[in-house]
């Protein structure tokens, strides 16, 4: 069985994967990696129960507040130009905190992985784990966001 991180990275880079995710993450307030997470133990047979993934959506909120969105933040605003900085220089800084979030990231499924309980039977259907996942972090469940990313994450 795949680790969490490797399982994501590799389910990030298929076409369509990032897409999917930004889009859950920017128009419908939903966690990335919570999500991979989520997608992860559908496809290896894992069946967290409500208090596990109640569990996963706390630390998962504890990183997104302190540190993952604030530097998401703060790249984001290094995107573009800005009077006064050079170029070069604005760059420099957006890749560094670029990788600093993305080791946030990284930390953040470290940190969900030991949550998941042990395969208990075959896969099932990523949807079924991104629903159950989604239902926990908030009350508004994107579906047919959900659905998009499910049909691109690897079986």
């Amino acid at each position: 069985m795949s680790r969490l991180w490797d399982w994501a990275t590799a389910a990030y880079a298929v076409e369509g994967v990032a897409a999917a995710c930004l889009d859950l993450q920017d128009h419908h307030e939903q966690n990335t990696c919570l999500l991979l997470w989520a997608g992860w133990n559908a496809v290896t047979g894992r069946r967290p129960d409500a208090e596990t993934i109640e569990a996963a959506c706390d630390i998962a909120r504890a990183w997104d507040s302190t540190t993952i969105t604030p530097l998401r933040t703060v790249r984001r605003t290094l995107k573009l130009p800005v009077p006064d900085i050079e170029d070069d220089a604005r760059e420099a800084v957006r890749n560094r905190i670029k990788a600093v979030e993305l080791e946030a990231e990284r930390r953040l499924l470290l940190a969900l992985e030991p949550l998941s309980p042990a395969p208990s039977g075959g896969p099932r259907p990523a949807i079924d784990g991104l629903v159950e996942t989604a239902r926990a972090w908030t009350r508004i469940i994107p579906r047919p966001a959900l659905v998009r990313l499910a049909e691109r994450l690897p079986a």
